[in-house]
């Protein structure tokens, strides 16, 4: 079995976090992380499309998700109307309330007050994205069993989109306080989100909704704590591999190179332990979680002329389906599982724009740095207008980045 991920506990909300290490010093031990990433909590394994046995090592589909064991969730529901996350380091709000807009969440946040705190803030999207359960199901399209949230239910209030209202039942996204640096759909200023009802992040409008006067409307999940959460600390050790000292993973520098379906990504990686790749054979295609930790959402293509990932990283360029100039989506391990029990897709993230058809042409519908996902197999010539409301670009053929624990 390979090694586990890191998963001792984080310093709680209210103990101070451990120093991050300085450029070039030794990596930490586990007790030390800043950044842990908790388990996505997905146990089953999926072939292309249907639920199996998990794989034995060197047969198809071996490598997925379900077969790693991370940091499991440890929730304290502490009495109060809030919720402590010792993975984490941090404390959250329990019940959501009713939906806001984003203006609205920023200037609650200075003035929200729970359970004896006033140093509340509008969660990152990382912080937020740790919440992330990847045992939910995806409800959207035509649901004829009952869905399962992304996101745990027994420590907090959650509620799909209100049907009756004219809602979607996916509509459930909750925002945090990153910005996207560039612009989508035709020029709207756009802010980060996790749909707990769907699993994905998405770039949403953060002022009025196109065609409308109001802004959409959120919920909201205030947090305290580990102020250090989600910052990277990468480590360049001259070899082809990246180490992150703030999360315990090991990176390789450069990406596949070219893009392939999610059963040959699984291959992928495991040719490359059987080649001793970079001197190392405990390689794997990292889940949802562990690749959005690597996302740099201060880079766009559009604003800083560079993929969604710190430049200590080699990424492949690609010319995009708009004829721009852009970067590729990566594979995770991760099945996104929908309500009806198949498991036909995989998520991704978008390290360069994440394209749709909108309003009859390709543009950038979500920014990068979204997750979505793929059909794990097919032809995207089935696509000609993408997929969902606005349109998302099916290209089935994404890349590869691997990872390792870099802490045994």
């Amino acid at each position: 079995m390979p090694s586990p991920s890191p998963s001792a506990p984080a310093p709680g909300p209210e103990e101070p976090a451990s120093p991050s290490p300085s450029p070039g010093s030794d990596i930490p031990a586990i007790g030390d992380l800043t950044y842990t990433i908790v388990d996505t909590g997905q146990a089953r394994c999926f072939d292309n499309s249907r639920e199996l046995q998990c794989p034995e090592e060197g047969r198809p589909f071996y490598g997925q998700d379900a077969q790693y064991l991370g940091a499991d969730p440890a929730y304290k529901d502490n009495g109060d109307g809030t919720v402590t996350d010792h993975n984490t380091g941090l404390m959250w709000q329990q019940d959501p309330g009713e939906k806001m807009t984003y203006d609205e969440s920023l200037a609650g946040a200075d003035s929200f007050s729970l359970a004896g705190y006033d140093d509340w803030r509008l969660p990152s999207i990382k912080e937020l994205y740790s919440l992330i359960l990847f045992s939910g199901t995806d409800p959207s399209g035509p649901m004829n069993v009952i869905a399962t949230p992304f996101i745990d239910t027994d420590y907090f209030d959650f509620k799909y989109g209100d049907t009756s209202a004219g809602e979607r039942i996916i509509d459930s996204q909750f925002v945090s306080s990153t910005t996207y640096l560039s612009t989508t759909m035709g020029g709207n200023a756009t802010v980060f989100g996790v749909n707990f009802a769907d699993g994905r992040i998405k770039g949403y409008p953060s002022g009025a909704m196109p065609g409308r006067s109001e802004g959409k409307g959120f919920f909201v999940l205030y947090v305290r704590g580990n102020s250090d959460y989600g910052q990277n600390l990468f480590l360049d050790n001259n070899d082809g591999t990246i180490t992150d000292a703030a999360t315990g993973l090991m990176w390789s520098k450069a990406d596949s190179g070219e893009g392939m379906d999610w059963e040959d990504a699984l291959a992928w990686v495991q040719q490359k332990n059987q080649d001793n790749y970079l001197g190392q054979s405990d390689w794997r295609l990292p889940n949802a979680k562990e690749l959005q930790s690597i996302v740099d959402y201060t880079r766009s293509p559009g604003i800083s002329d560079s993929a969604a990932i710190d430049p200590v990283f080699d990424i492949t360029g690609i010319t995009n389906e708009a004829g721009q100039k852009d970067y590729p989506f990566f594979w995770t391990s991760t099945t996104h599982v929908r309500s009806n029990g198949m498991g036909d897709n995989a998520a991704y993230i978008s390290f360069g724009r994440a394209l749709g058809y909108w309003q009859n042409q390709w543009q950038d519908v979500h920014g990068a740095g979204a997750q979505r996902s793929d059909p794990k197999a097919g032809d995207p010539a089935d696509f000609p207008q993408g997929r969902g409301p606005q349109g998302d670009y099916i290209r089935i053929y994404n890349y590869v980045r691997c990872v390792r624990d870099a802490v045994p």
